[in-house]
């Protein structure tokens, strides 16, 4: 009888373990997706500050450094609109979604720098 009741035990663990197998895989997929937002915000708040200080310096050249301190492949737009005594740089990246049906929105930083173009840009 004991010998019996050991054999109808076997392979549960192997089917526990299957079971739990997706669930590590949502969490892990899901770290994964928070470290990607992170980076791609950190990515934003860098080209934001990069474009307002170079626009600052260089009068219409931000768009162009903003664009440069991203990584390629992130579909991002600068925008630096001119003159005054602040410079301000806005910078929107998409982030893109690892785990399927999840809808994020962009991340968006924006940088001010205080005017120093040496052309004489200031009003």
């Amino acid at each position: 009888m004991r010998r019996r009741r050991i054999r109808s035990d076997r392979g549960q663990v192997a089917i526990e373990y299957i079971g739990f197998v997706p669930i590590l895989l949502f969490v892990a997929l899901c770290g994964i997706q928070l470290g990607w937002i992170a980076y791609v915000h950190e990515q934003a708040d860098t080209a934001a500050r990069t474009a307002a200080r170079v626009e600052a310096q260089h009068r219409g050249r931000g768009e162009a450094a903003g664009l440069a301190a991203i990584r390629s492949g992130l579909p991002a737009t600068v925008s630096v609109p001119g003159g005054g005594d602040a410079i301000t740089a806005t910078v929107t990246i998409k982030v893109n979604s690892i785990i399927p049906g999840l809808d994020l929105p962009d991340a968006t930083a924006t940088a001010v720098m205080p005017n120093t173009d040496p052309d004489g840009a200031r009003p």
